[in-house]
C-alpha cells in the first residue's frame, strides 16, 4: 500500500518514470540488513531526477533520484501509546492538495512546534469548524460502537495505517464512518485517538482544554492498537 501510494503520487505530480516495486523492496531489505535494524523505520525520498534549475517540470522522462536511511525508535511500546496524548486545535492553513504526499510540510511542522510550545503534544488543523487531521496522522474519535474520521479526499493524507484501521476496528466489531467531525464532537467523543505509520493507533486523552472519557488511554483504543501490531507484524518486511 505504501508503494501504492508513491505511485500514485508521482502520477499526480506527472513524474515520467515510476520506481519498480520489486526494487523498491530489495532495498529496503538490503538498508535493514546493513543496519541490523531491530526496530524502527526506513524513510525514502524521490525526487524528479536532475535537471537545470526551472519552474516548469520536464518533459523527457528523467531518472528519479532515489534515497532512503533507516531509524531506530521504540514504536511497539512507548510512553505515548502508555499515556496517551494532548492535543490542540489550529486553523489548516495547508494548500489544497493535501492527498498527494510531498515534502511540503512546513506548515505541519510550524502546527506541532506550536503545539509543544503551548504543552501539547501535537495538533489537529481545522477547516470550517471540521477536523482533517494531525500535523502527521490521522484524527479519529469513538462515540458508543462507532469510529469516526474524516472521508477522504484532497484536503486529506489518507494514511496507510488509516486503510488498516477500517478493517481492524470492524474485526473488533465496530463501525467505522468516513465523514465530517465537528469540534464539539471531538470533544465531547468517548474515545480518541490517532494513526500513522510509527504511532500505529496512540490514544487521544484532551483535545485543547477537554477532557476525553476519564482522561486515560481508553479500553477500545488499546484494544485497536493491539489488533493492529498483530495485523502489522503478520506482514513486516
Amino acid at each position: 500500500n505504501h508503494m501504492k501510494r508513491l505511485d500514485r503520487s508521482m502520477k499526480e505530480l506527472k513524474f515520467k518514470t515510476l520506481l519498480k516495486q520489486e526494487d523498491i523492496l530489495a532495498f529496503h531489505r538490503k538498508l535493514i540488513e546493513l543496519n541490523n535494524l531491530k526496530e524502527g523505520m526506513i524513510y525514502m525520498q524521490v525526487t524528479r531526477g536532475v535537471v537545470d534549475r526551472s519552474f516548469d517540470m520536464p518533459k523527457e522522462a528523467i531518472q528519479p533520484t532515489v534515497f532512503a536511511f533507516t531509524q531506530e525508535k521504540k514504536i511497539l511500546e512507548s510512553e505515548t501509546a502508555k499515556n496517551g496524548i494532548k492535543i490542540m486545535t489550529i486553523v489548516d492553513l495547508r494548500w489544497k492538495r493535501v492527498d498527494i504526499k510531498t515534502t511540503q510540510l512546513l506548515y505541519p511542522s510550524m502546527a506541532k512546534t506550536e503545539a509543544t510550545e503551548k504543552g501539547f503534544d501535537d495538533a489537529w488543523m481545522m477547516r470550517d469548524g471540521y477536523v482533517m487531521e494531525g500535523t502527521s496522522n490521522n484524527a479519529w474519535i469513538i462515540k458508543g460502537k462507532i469510529i469516526m474520521t474524516r472521508h477522504s479526499d484532497n484536503l486529506i493524507l489518507s494514511g496507510i495505517t488509516r486503510e488498516a484501521i477500517f478493517k481492524c476496528a470492524e474485526n473488533l466489531g465496530y463501525e467505522v464512518v468516513a465523514k465530517n467531525v465537528s469540534l464539539q464532537d471531538a470533544q465531547a467523543a468517548n474515545e480518541a485517538f490517532i494513526t500513522s505509520a510509527t504511532a500505529f493507533v496512540t490514544p487521544v486523552v484532551k483535545i485543547n482544554s477537554f477532557q476525553i472519557g476519564d482522561g486515560k488511554p481508553g479500553k477500545f483504543v488499546k484494544a485497536l492498537r493491539e489488533e493492529y501490531i498483530k495485523q502489522a507484524l503478520e506482514t513486516a518486511i
